[in-house]
């Protein structure tokens, strides 16, 4: 009798799946694709934010180069497309008939936006390159394919048949429809690519470690590219969908349009120099120190301590004949190591208003300053030149370098 008085218990018990409503009674994978996507829209909010001042300062400069237009143009279309198809997607009341009409809003949107992302890298690997014709036609021919591909694929999206309430989400129809991401990642790894070859030939000329290698050249940036379209084609091509209702294989193509778009706004940032015809590269041939046979000398500012160097620039000081005190300029050290770095560490938006190689009045009492006095050893006067006399002393180290 308790056997019975048991059962009848549990067959009392109403089953939660036909209790909660569509939008709460998920399955499994579009439970995981809202989680999500809803780590994809903290990630374009955050990064929004955070971008906010130095899109500011960038947004300040004169000069409007095409990376200067399409950072801006990332800035403003990534957030806005994710903000509408975030709607669409969590909207309890959006109903199919008008996902039906919606659906191709975001595969159209995010071909645009991977499309300037690759341009950007097209652009940019280019200029470390110091403009290579292959450079441009190999990454130029990845670019057209990529956007021929993409916009040919959006013709085979459809809308994926969940319930009423249950989001508006965009899916292939068949499997090849992958190719969609693939041309894009092919554009991303020969970018990667390229950018490692570039870094790791720099050594050549000035050798660092690969740590501080990978910072000045931003390659952790062009890596999280790379990774996280990769990702995306395992979802695509390896993971296999339960139904025609499984949004399995979009899982992670929002993630990896927003992180594109992310990392592809910080390598602008991190151009060296002005952003005129993609920027310059931080070890280039025609920066690169003079040599003699198969060493390199520099001359480099002395440490005293863990990273100590003068907090002055030198001063240049004119004086004409007759003036009772001599006019001062500093003049910045555009060669010299600063702040201990292997490298100058500036982006297309540093700090300071004034252009590098800029001389601006300072303290006629610095602790650094050159005296010229023009005549007193002229040629016509029988002297050898100018006569320059150092004031303060300034300690340097001779540092050879091998190729």
């Amino acid at each position: 009798m308790s056997n019975s008085t048991g059962n009848s218990t549990n067959d009392s018990v109403p089953d939660l799946s036909q209790i909660l409503p569509p939008y709460l009674n998920l399955p499994p994978h579009l439970s995981a694709h809202k989680y999500f996507f809803v780590c994809t829209l903290t990630v374009a909010a955050w990064d929004t934010l955070v971008l906010s001042p130095r899109t500011w300062r960038l947004l300040r400069t004169r000069e409007w180069p095409p990376l200067k237009i399409l950072f801006h143009f990332l800035r403003v279309f990534m957030p806005v497309e994710f903000t509408v198809v975030g709607v669409a997607f969590f909207d309890t009341k959006w109903s199919q008939a008008q996902c039906s009409h919606f659906f191709l809003f975001e595969p159209i949107c995010t071909a645009i936006l991977l499309a300037a992302c690759s341009l950007v890298h097209v652009i940019r690997v280019n200029a470390i390159y110091e403009k290579s014709r292959n450079v441009l036609f190999g990454m130029g021919g990845l670019l057209a394919f990529q956007v021929v591909v993409t916009a040919i694929c959006c013709g085979f999206f459809r809308s994926t048949p969940l319930l009423e309430g249950q989001g508006c989400i965009a899916e292939p129809k068949s499997n090849w429809v992958g190719i969609y991401w693939l041309s894009a990642t092919l554009t991303y790894t020969a970018s990667f690519a390229l950018a490692v070859q570039r870094s790791l030939r720099s050594l050549d000329i000035k050798p660092l470690s690969y740590w501080k290698l990978m910072l000045r050249d931003g390659l952790n940036l062009y890596g999280a590219i790379w990774a996280v379209n990769m990702v995306n084609m395992f979802f695509w091509f390896i993971i296999k969908p339960t139904g025609p209702e499984d949004p399995v294989r979009t899982i992670v193509t929002s993630m990896a349009a927003v992180l594109t778009a992310s990392m592809t706004m910080r390598i602008i940032l991190s151009v060296r120099g002005s952003l005129v015809s993609g920027g310059s590269f931080a070890v280039s041939s025609g920066s690169a120190p003079s040599r003699s046979g198969n060493t390199t000398h520099v001359l480099s500012s002395a440490r005293a301590g863990a990273g100590t160097v003068p907090s002055t620039n030198p001063v240049l000081s004119l004086a004409r004949p007759g003036a009772d005190q001599p006019a001062t300029y500093a003049v910045p050290l555009g060669a010299a190591d600063k702040g201990g770095a292997d490298w100058d560490g500036k982006s297309s938006v540093g700090g300071r208003d004034h252009k590098e190689g800029d001389i601006f009045p300072t303290e006629s009492d610095s602790p650094i300053a050159v005296d010229v006095v023009p005549g007193v050893n002229h040629p016509s006067n029988g002297g050898d030149g100018v006569r320059v006399t150092v004031e303060s002393e300034t300690d340097f180290t001779y540092v050879k370098e091998k190729n």
